[in-house]
């Protein structure tokens, strides 16, 4: 089965664990955001108190009681509330950097895809000039046993012929890096055939719409989604400013009966703790000034990620209007210069009218053209592939 690059993006998309484990821990954390929202458990005392040592009698002694009770703390003021907030912003931190790995991983393996399709569609190319350059090395050595040429004509011809092998071999082994890169995310997939077709991406918006969408980036959404949980981190910090509380409560039985053999009664007790933060300056104070720090910074990141996608954008916007330039000009012009003057040459030389060297020169220059403009074709396809990296929709 042949590999096309929606098959590759498809496999990368459903295999990576990255993205799995992302998922895991924003629902982990949503799971988070429910327990930090509820009061802390309450604590059941109970005890013997007032008990003698001497003869561990629990009637002989009024005071002598059984106590049964139960604390409840309230933490101080909206702690909880913003507590939970915080961990759901957290949450939102994972799910838009799962949305921002897949679109890295859409990225990366588009542009590794192309490197393959290059590679293979160049390997094509000079195998085709091959069969050219062994059919001037023909021609060569028959002038050569009628004196119309000289051995170095022959050598050279074999030379290059040589050179061309290697240059496979070159080829054949930046493909096999290039397939080695993509097995991470395709596995073995990575190794089939590709499709012989010049792959296909989707439609690129233009430079203003992606400018537009920018804010909803996922890399934006990230730091967004970071300064929230900063910004809750600072009104939990303000609201240790207030007391917290804790309530219980205490039934008190009491053991053994009065002189005059009445029963003693069982007693109760209500008891309220509060915790009053008096002495603020090196605690409190320092909290909400680090916590206000961090909001601050995680502002000025954002605004720096804004600022670099913007400087992306208008580099590769920039660039995808040269590499059009210069595919509209190898496809008028020079691949058909390239051609003529190649037969040219070669007439040239067979009516003796050229040297060895200047035919040799016209086909390399024939050769070097072609797969320059099939470069120029990968490389305006890599730019697009780094323009949807920044375009909206990439991460549905």
């Amino acid at each position: 089965m042949l590999l096309d690059l929606p098959a590759s993006e498809q496999i990368a998309l459903q295999n990576d664990p990255l993205l799995q484990a992302g998922l895991a821990r924003s629902e982990a954390l949503d799971a988070d955001a429910v327990a930090d929202g509820q009061l802390p458990d309450p604590k059941l005392r109970t005890g013997l108190y007032n008990l003698p040592l001497d003869d561990f009698d629990l009637s002989r002694e009024p005071a002598t009681q059984l106590r049964l009770g139960i604390q409840q703390a309230f933490p101080r003021g909206d702690t909880l509330l913003y507590k939970s907030r915080k961990t759901r912003a957290q949450a939102s931190v994972e799910r838009r950097r799962v949305q921002l790995e897949r679109r890295k991983i859409l990225r990366e393996v588009r542009k590794t895809f192309l490197d393959i399709y290059y590679q293979v569609e160049a390997a094509k190319i000079i195998r085709s000039s091959r069969k050219l350059f062994e059919s001037l090395t023909e021609i060569t050595r028959v002038q050569y046993g009628s004196g119309g040429s000289s051995q170095q004509d022959v050598l050279r011809a074999e030379l290059e012929l040589s050179r061309l092998d290697d240059r496979i071999t070159r080829i054949q082994a930046r493909e096999e890096t290039a397939r080695a890169r993509l097995s991470r995310w395709l596995g073995q997939a990575a190794w089939r055939a590709l499709q012989p077709a010049m792959p296909e991406l989707p439609a690129v918006p233009g430079k203003k719409a992606i400018e537009e969408a920018l804010q909803n980036h996922p890399q934006i959404l990230v730091r967004s989604a970071a300064i929230e949980v900063h910004q809750q981190a600072v009104a939990i910090s303000k609201q240790q400013y207030k007391p917290g509380w804790m309530l219980g409560a205490e039934y008190r039985m009491r053991f053994g009966d009065h002189p005059d053999g009445s029963s003693r009664a069982d007693m109760g007790a209500i008891m309220l703790t509060v915790d009053v933060p008096l002495f603020t300056g090196k605690r409190q104070d320092q909290r909400l000034a680090a916590s206000q720090k961090r909001a601050d910074a995680a502002s000025l990141e954002r605004a720096d990620s804004w600022r670099k996608l913007r400087e992306s954008l208008a580099m590769k916007a920039a660039n995808k209007e040269r590499l059009a330039e210069r595919i509209q000009r190898y496809e008028r012009r020079l691949l058909k210069e390239a051609e003529e003057n190649a037969k040219a040459a070669l007439q040239a030389y067979q009516s003796g009218t050229l040297e060895f060297t200047g035919l040799m020169k016209a086909r390399i220059t024939e050769l070097d053209i072609k797969l320059q403009a099939l470069k120029l074709r990968v490389d305006l396809l890599k730019t697009d592939a780094g323009l949807l990296y920044l375009a909206a929709g990439e991460e549905e």
